[in-house]
């Protein structure tokens, strides 16, 4: 099946789209998207691995299912288009980033510039139909998804995956922590956020930390 990815992850994980599950994946989904408005939009499916080379990743964050309301997915997780308002857990992230890192919220909430220095915003599911979260969560993305983590794991050395809430820490069998760092915590959104344990958890700076020890250049956050 060809599917347009970026090329360096064809070479890694091009296997999964010759297989049934992925090809159940993809006409369930191409249904969905002639018959209901699903997010984001179908070019930007992708958009987390096209915008971030398989060999270019350096940090990985886990998030679960797109936003789901108009204009806010944009195929990399947490993130926001321009113009569109940064939801609550954008701003928990932000607000730990200064605290941590004393870098200032920013104008806006697109990650592309994340995306573009090797932080790979992985949703487990790709997409959405409107207004219902989860609602292709049991599709097959998470198996596709799953690959991609198991790649990275396998043949990259010294990432950063950053795992916040229990589904993304449900991931982390699939990482070698011997060859990665692991950082978990509590989800950013208010509901988590605010029992405690995701403000003061310094991921940042410790992810930031274990790069350059690794001769990395930092993330500018």
């Amino acid at each position: 099946m060809n599917v347009d990815i970026e090329a360096s992850w064809k070479q890694h994980i091009g296997a999964e789209f010759d297989k049934q599950y992925f090809v159940n994946l993809t006409n369930y989904v191409r249904e969905e998207y002639l018959h209901h408005p699903c997010y984001p939009p179908g070019k930007l499916i992708f958009n987390a691995f096209n915008l971030c080379p398989f060999d270019r990743v350096k940090v990985v964050i886990i998030g679960q299912d797109p936003y789901h309301e108009p204009g806010q997915a944009m195929g990399l997780s947490f993130s926001v288009p321009q113009g569109v308002p940064m939801p609550p857990s954008l701003i928990n992230i932000f607000k730990e980033i200064e605290m941590d890192l004393g870098t200032p919220m920013p104008a806006n909430g697109d990650l592309t510039r994340w995306a573009r220095q090797g932080v790979l915003l992985l949703n487990a599911t790709l997409t959405v139909r409107a207004h219902m979260a989860n609602s292709h969560q049991k599709l097959g993305w998470d198996r596709f998804t799953d690959a991609a983590i198991k790649a990275l794991s396998a043949e990259r050395e010294h990432l950063v995956f950053m795992l916040w809430g229990g589904y993304a820490r449900s991931k982390k069998y699939l990482i070698d922590q011997q060859k990665h760092l692991v950082l978990e915590s509590v989800h950013p959104s208010p509901l988590s956020a605010n029992r405690g344990g995701w403000f003061g958890n310094h991921q940042f700076s410790r992810c930031n930390a274990y790069l350059e020890s690794q001769g990395l250049a930092p993330v500018a956050w």
